[in-house]
């Protein structure tokens, strides 16, 4: 006599489904260009005050606290447009590959990274990191189109959850850096460290080979157009969904670039006004970074959890929610207090941290939405199309510094777009239960 197995039995046997070599190397290779991505993008954040003053004076412009906000809002917003631009790869990945299309992204952020360790001039450094942000854009992209396609059914999920705490280890790495490297040789050795991702390319030319899904789908996709994988996310089938999942990155982003990206410049700011030295200031800058890197791993963690137990649109308003709450609490609130002000703001960290875990649920929910021959486009194309409206709202953050003297309210106001994404979030595509499609 037979006797079935338990539904309950069969979904433990499911989850610990090994991992092949390839799955296991694929997946290091995306975590840790996703690491060394977050790390390139979050040095300019560490780095921005200093640089800004040697840079300003040399580009004849004066060195005044209105003008590091002015300019330093510019910088931020020309990365986000450079990320924007990052959607081309996408429709590359689908037709040439996700492992080919990760090397380049890497080669490219990795190197324009790196350049901005020579720039002399503000305009030269605001060149670079704008190149510098087309491959960061893409990395995230083809990473988490990899992981997806990849690893089993039973196990993505938690992978795609894992993947993304790559990004917030690089800020963590970026932060220890800063107080190893930066605080004691300067701003242009950071940069300069943040060339080191393009070692990993020779891990990934020798060690990662495409996933099966892709394979399996080549002999239909070469007979394709570059842009035809990229036409098809706006075709009635696709074209809202690919639409509001634009509009809830959108939200996503203008919660980090235009708002906890200040955290460094917040604490640097609150310990000059506590009597700390600018190195002293330098180094809690550093430490409320990893506070802030580790709150965000640990969100990203326990995501795939809550989206497997609420669905992915209840998860994603859920982290929606603590960034509405303590964006404007840390920047509207505890920033302005008479004393213990910079306490009451490190206080808050942990939390901004863990609702800005929310980017995670982009890795794990975009590739359930398409197939195959358009999943790194739609991907692609989801996180990185806001970023250009979100560049234009970076700026205007700058410029509201450089109007109040001070980054408290501006940040504080972009909390705002979270209550446009939870307006927005019931008509997403609910995919919980769901199989990734073919």
């Amino acid at each position: 006599m037979v006797l079935a197995a338990s539904p309950k039995k069969l979904v433990v046997a499911a989850s610990r489904e090994p991992l092949n070599g390839n799955q296991i190397r694929g997946f290091w290779a995306a975590w840790g260009g996703w690491a060394l991505d977050g790390m390139d993008s979050f040095i300019y954040a560490l780095v921005m005050v200093p640089a800004l003053r040697e840079l300003l004076p040399r580009s004849a412009i004066p060195d005044t606290p209105a003008n590091e906000g002015l300019y330093g809002g510019l910088l931020f917003a020309l990365f986000l447009v450079g990320w924007g631009m990052a959607f081309l790869w996408g429709p590359l990945a689908d037709r040439f590959g996700r492992v080919r299309t990760l090397m380049l992204t890497i080669a490219w952020y990795s190197l324009f990274t790196f350049l901005g360790a020579v720039a002399t001039r503000v305009w030269q450094l605001a060149a670079f990191r704008l190149l510098a942000g087309i491959g960061i854009g893409g990395e995230w992209a083809m990473g988490g189109t990899f992981v997806a396609e990849e690893w089993p059914e039973s196990r993505r999920k938690m992978g795609a959850g894992l993947m993304h705490t790559g990004y917030y280890f690089g800020f963590f790495l970026a932060a220890l850096l800063n107080y190893i490297v930066g605080a004691k040789y300067g701003w242009r050795a950071m940069f300069a460290v943040g060339g080191a991702p393009a070692l990993l390319i020779g891990f990934i030319r020798y060690g990662v080979t495409e996933p099966n899904r892709w394979v399996n789908k080549v002999e239909q996709i070469k007979s394709w157009s570059v842009t035809r994988s990229f036409f098809m996310l706006f075709s009635p089938t696709y074209r809202w969904r690919t639409i509001l999942n634009c509009l809830y990155v959108l939200v996503s982003i203008v919660g980090l670039w235009a708002g906890v990206v200040y955290v460094p410049s917040a604490v640097i700011n609150l310990a000059s006004r506590a009597g700390l030295s600018p190195l002293e200031a330098a180094r809690l800058s550093s430490y409320a970074t990893m506070l802030l890197s580790l709150g965000t791993i640990f969100g990203c963690i326990v995501l795939p959890a809550f989206a497997e137990r609420l669905g992915r649109r209840a998860t994603l308003a859920l982290y929606f929610a603590v960034m509405l709450v303590f964006i404007p609490l840390a920047f509207g609130y505890a920033f302005y207090l008479p004393t213990r002000a910079l306490s009451a703001f490190i206080t808050c960290l942990p939390f901004l941290g863990f609702g800005g875990a929310n980017f995670a649920m982009y890795t794990l929910w975009l590739p359930e939405q398409y197939p195959t021959e358009c999943r790194a486009s739609a991907f692609a194309l989801a996180i990185s199309v806001g970023r250009f409206f979100g560049a234009g709202i970076t700026f205007l953050v700058g410029a509201g510094v450089s109007h109040f003297h001070g980054i408290g309210i501006p940040v504080a106001l972009t909390s705002v777009a979270f209550v446009l994404g939870l307006a927005l979030l019931p008509f997403g595509e609910e995919t919980t239960g769901k199989p990734l499609p073919a």
